[in-house]
C-alpha cells in the first residue's frame, strides 16, 4: 500500500471515529439490516463494508442497500482493521453511517 493510499485510509478511519464518538455508526451486519428494515431516524445513510467479508456476507448487505436506496462502499481495509480503529475487539464485517451530516466526514475520503 502506498503511503497516499495508507493516509487516505487512515482519515477515512478517523472520521469514521468521529461518528462513533457522536453515537451515530450501527456495527455489525444483522443490526444493519435491522435498521434498514425498521426504517425511521436510525435508517443507515451510509454502509461500508469490509474488505474481507465473505460472499454470502457481502450479497446480504448489497441487495439491503439497493432495496432501501441506501449507498454502500466496500473498503479497502480488513475486518479486523476496521475493529481497532472503532474500538471494538473483534472482526468487523460493516458499519453504517446514520447521520447525513456526518457522513459528510466520511464521504470525502472514499
Amino acid at each position: 500500500m502506498s503511503k497516499a493510499n495508507f493516509d487516505h485510509e487512515a482519515r477515512l478511519l478517523s472520521g469514521l471515529g468521529l461518528c462513533v464518538r457522536a453515537g451515530k455508526v450501527i456495527f455489525g451486519v444483522p443490526m444493519i439490516c435491522d435498521a434498514m428494515r425498521k426504517g425511521g431516524s436510525g435508517m443507515p445513510v451510509l454502509v461500508l463494508e469490509a474488505a474481507d467479508t465473505s460472499e454470502n456476507t457481502h450479497k446480504r448487505i448489497t441487495d439491503k442497500c439497493v432495496f432501501y436506496q441506501v449507498k454502500h462502499v466496500r473498503l479497502g481495509c480488513s475486518g479486523a482493521t476496521l475493529a481497532t480503529a472503532l474500538g471494538k475487539t473483534s472482526f468487523l464485517a460493516a458499519v453504517a453511517v446514520t447521520d447525513a451530516g456526518m457522513t459528510g466526514l466520511v464521504e470525502k475520503y472514499l
